[in-house]
């Protein structure tokens, strides 16, 4: 109930008068049954605008940090978040992945639309990177089609460490459904799982027009922090 009250009265009106959305490619989203959005993550404006346009609820797997955060603000980011419909996962440890998998499946198995990003992480510098494979494990375990999707433009608006939104017009692109059933029984093939996530951040690239970057973004964006600590070390006090 409340997630239609944020899409249709409260929160999605505001999305589209300030930031004009262009939307292509809408109809490439199944209409219904099980479907994977997949997208490319350049910004945190990026988990309201798509659901804010496309007509079929979508449900998100949010990185748990969302629902712990501490005082007022992390109690009220947590209530938004779990009144849109959005799931916790927890990213650390080495069962993160199965965590994070178990729970799409377990959306895709309601017949539902489930929303992912494959690089795992926000872009730091607004390059696409290597994508991580669940979203191919749950695509072929659910047997379910991929819609490639490309968050074009909010990057610009809020960059990582801006908290307010710059108020200029996004394009939200959604690319021709990908079929994976050739794959059926190879989930668990390295081989193949790797090829059906190539075949996906592929096709985001070709929505988005971004330079790739053939590294896992959390590692490429350590790298920099690391190097950016040691080019400007704190003063001793």
């Amino acid at each position: 109930m409340f997630y239609y009250l944020l899409k249709y009265v409260v929160l999605g009106p505001l999305l589209r008068l300030f930031f004009r959305p262009v939307i292509e490619g809408a109809e490439h989203i199944p209409a219904d049954g099980a479907a994977i959005v997949a997208g490319n993550h350049l910004s945190f404006s990026d988990h309201f605008l798509m659901p804010a346009i496309i007509k079929r609820r979508i449900t998100f797997l949010a990185k748990a940090e969302y629902f712990t955060g501490p005082g007022v603000k992390g109690r009220l980011t947590a209530a938004f978040f779990r009144s849109a419909g959005q799931i916790p996962v927890d990213r650390s440890g080495k069962d993160a992945g199965q965590a994070a998998i178990r729970e799409g499946l377990g959306v895709l198995g309601r017949g539902e639309l489930l929303g992912i990003y494959p690089e795992g992480t926000r872009s730091h510098d607004g390059r696409l990177y290597k994508g991580k494979v669940g979203v191919a494990v749950m695509a072929i375990r659910a047997q379910a089609p991929v819609v490639p999707c490309a968050m074009v433009g909010t990057f610009e608006i809020q960059p990582p460490g801006k908290v307010v939104p710059r108020i200029k017009q996004v394009t939200i692109r959604f690319g021709e459904p990908l079929d994976f059933s050739r794959y059926a029984g190879l989930e668990n093939e390295r081989a193949a799982i790797r090829a059906v996530t190539d075949e996906i951040m592929y096709a985001i690239l070709g929505l988005s027009g971004q330079e790739y970057v053939d590294e896992y973004a959390a590692k490429a964006k350590a790298a920099d922090q690391s190097k950016r600590a040691g080019k400007f070390p704190k003063r001793r006090r």
